[in-house]
């Protein structure tokens, strides 16, 4: 059975907010995913848009919202990016001083019917996330330090996907690898080879001359 990849179209690498909704209403029918990225100023340097955005975006397309929280207090926003139309919900691992709050956010997210996401920075290790996995649906890692669009992809990355992806395999569990950060058309066949189910694009797909082939290209492994 072919392997089914998803590609989730970053709202990143948009710089304005109705440019932005532009981008996302181009999607319909191209991208399987809108990845909204929500950064706060504090947990990255970077400030983006906030949930009155991400509800805006539910207004105008029907693509799947992949809402990605780069915030320092994730737990105190939950329920506006749900409200707002989050279909995927991810908080960073590293965000949260009491490890024990990651659950909470995961049982909050569930409890509202969305499906939570775990993510983790370059330089952390699987293992600090592994008793999570069994409870997530996605688990996001991060292929550039979170916050910038355009860097380009840390090639380490590639083994820690793969553990992921065997540690998943022989615990028959049942959660998506999403990859964020500098994949292209060039090394997502490496990506995919390597275990990830969905893939993060923004400069990739934002900056092509034909968005729907580079979407193609990319979910055919390039």
């Amino acid at each position: 059975m072919e392997k089914q990849v998803y590609i989730s179209v970053s709202t990143d690498p948009v710089k304005s907010y109705q440019g932005i909704i532009e981008y996302t209403k181009s999607m319909q029918d191209i991208a399987d995913m809108i990845h909204c990225d929500v950064m706060d100023g504090l947990f990255v340097p970077n400030k983006t848009f906030e949930a009155t955005l991400v509800s805006n975006i539910n207004q105008n397309t029907s693509c799947m919202l992949d809402v990605h929280l780069m915030t320092a207090d994730p737990l105190s926003s939950l329920q506006s990016y749900i409200k707002a139309g989050a279909n995927i919900l991810t908080v960073h691992y590293e965000a949260f001083a009491q490890k024990e709050d990651i659950v909470k956010a995961i049982n909050f997210i569930h409890d509202k019917k969305a499906l939570a996401g775990l993510s983790i920075k370059p330089e952390t290790p699987f293992k600090e996330v592994r008793p999570y996995s069994y409870n997530i649906d996605v688990l996001l890692v991060m292929s550039v330090e979170p916050g910038m669009s355009g860097q380009k992809f840390i090639n380490e990355s590639l083994d820690k996907i793969k553990e992921i992806a065997t540690f998943r395999e022989q615990n028959n569990l049942k959660f998506k690898i999403e990859v964020d950060g500098g994949v292209n058309e060039a090394n997502v066949k490496e990506v995919l080879a390597a275990g990830a189910d969905i893939i993060v694009s923004g400069s990739c797909v934002f900056k092509s001359e034909n968005r729907a082939e580079t979407i193609k290209n990319l979910k055919r492994g390039g």
